[in-house]
């Protein structure tokens, strides 16, 4: 199975620490949280992981030579122009991936204690085109979901604006986690080069695929996209290593 970690972000929110080092680098608990993606990843059988880098990208190349992270194959996507934004940058790396084989998507910046198995798991019995991990929390962006966890939609709550995959507009709104699995068939839905955010092409998607939340309220999950959150998290080492 493949995963990938997005890390090429300028990381802004964490000025000034990132002003030295890209966001992957930041340490929390004594490890970088490129280190923390890369080990739990690997502990769940991952074996080929692949990292896109942009921003400090030769710190980031650098810090992967120096450590061995045995039983997996680490490749690096580099988006030496532009940034990408999830979707460009996940066709960008299509062919550092196993072929036909899922690819966990895995943003740098998140930290939670989920087993990574019951995900795949419940991935691989539904057949899903894509499965979103999910929780009940507030957001800047909601994704909507139908009562069988189908994407539907997504809404921004601050300016009430909404697109859905469906004439029902009935949903219920969770928090994506930055954690999602995407089969390899992902590839032949989406534009073959360019910067583009993945979420409005599976909210498109959603109509006619299966593209399904997998909703864990009881995991612990933070996004450590400022120095204030990096802080208060330090103490949750069960989500650390």
């Amino acid at each position: 199975m493949n995963a990938m970690i997005f890390a090429a972000g300028l990381g802004t929110r964490l000025q000034p620490i990132t002003n030295t080092k890209p966001k992957a680098l930041v340490e929390i608990g004594g490890f970088t949280l490129l280190e923390i993606a890369i080990r739990k990843l690997i502990n769940f059988g991952i074996k080929r992981i692949v990292i896109n880098v942009h921003h400090f990208a030769e710190l980031i190349i650098d810090f992967i030579d120096k450590n061995n992270f045995s039983n997996t194959e680490i490749l690096i996507s580099h988006e030496k122009d532009n940034l990408l934004d999830t979707g460009g940058g996940l066709v960008r790396a299509k062919g550092l991936f196993i072929e036909n084989s899922p690819i966990i998507i895995y943003n740098v910046d998140v930290l939670t204690n989920i087993n990574f198995s019951e995900l795949i798991e419940y991935h691989n019995i539904n057949n899903n085109l894509v499965t979103m991990f999910v929780q009940k929390r507030d957001a800047t962006r909601y994704l909507l979901f139908d009562k069988n966890n189908q994407l539907c939609g997504w809404n921004n709550p601050k300016t009430g604006e909404e697109k859905w995959s469906t004439t029902q507009k009935s949903a219920t709104k969770l928090g994506y986690n930055g954690i999602q699995i995407v089969d390899y068939k992902i590839f032949s839905y989406l534009p073959t080069f360019g910067a583009f955010s993945i979420i409005p092409y599976l909210v498109e998607l959603a109509a006619t695929h299966k593209i399904c939340a997998w909703r864990n309220d009881k995991a612990k999950w933070f996004d450590l996209g400022t120095i204030e959150k990096l802080q208060k998290v330090v103490e949750y080492s069960d989500c650390i290593l």
